[in-house]
């Protein structure tokens, strides 16, 4: 058994035997199963863009959703909060009619950038 053990530990065997096989089946098996079960911590962060980029994705046809950094909604105050919002997207995508928005929070709390589903 310790013979085996140092014959995997040091790769002796031969290509295409039983053992090497076996081996490249437990590398195989580490790689696409561990990050099932293990969290590497290697996820991107939310809202980690700049203050002045909108992300634009589409969602339908003459749909789309925007995120947009609380920074930049903030700008103008005495505006009603939602002309803010189509000001930033009008900005990129010309009028648009909002149909609702989400608010996106950190671990904090804190109000990092705002979901906008909106239409042409």
């Amino acid at each position: 058994m310790g013979r085996i053990l140092k014959s995997y530990i040091f790769w002796t065997y031969e290509r295409g035997s039983f053992h090497y096989d076996v081996m490249v089946t437990l590398i195989l098996a580490f790689i696409f199963v561990t990050p099932h079960f293990w969290n590497y911590g290697d996820h991107p962060s939310v809202g980690s863009f700049a203050p002045s980029e909108v992300v634009v994705r589409a969602a339908g046809e003459n749909a789309f959703t925007y995120q947009i950094p609380a920074e930049q909604v903030r700008g103008n105050s005495s505006a009603p909060f939602e002309d803010r919002l189509e000001q930033s997207i009008g900005r990129i995508s010309g009028p648009m009619v909002i149909d609702h928005y989400d608010t996106l929070k950190d671990a904090s709390g804190k109000v990092t950038a705002y979901k906008v589903w909106a239409h042409r």
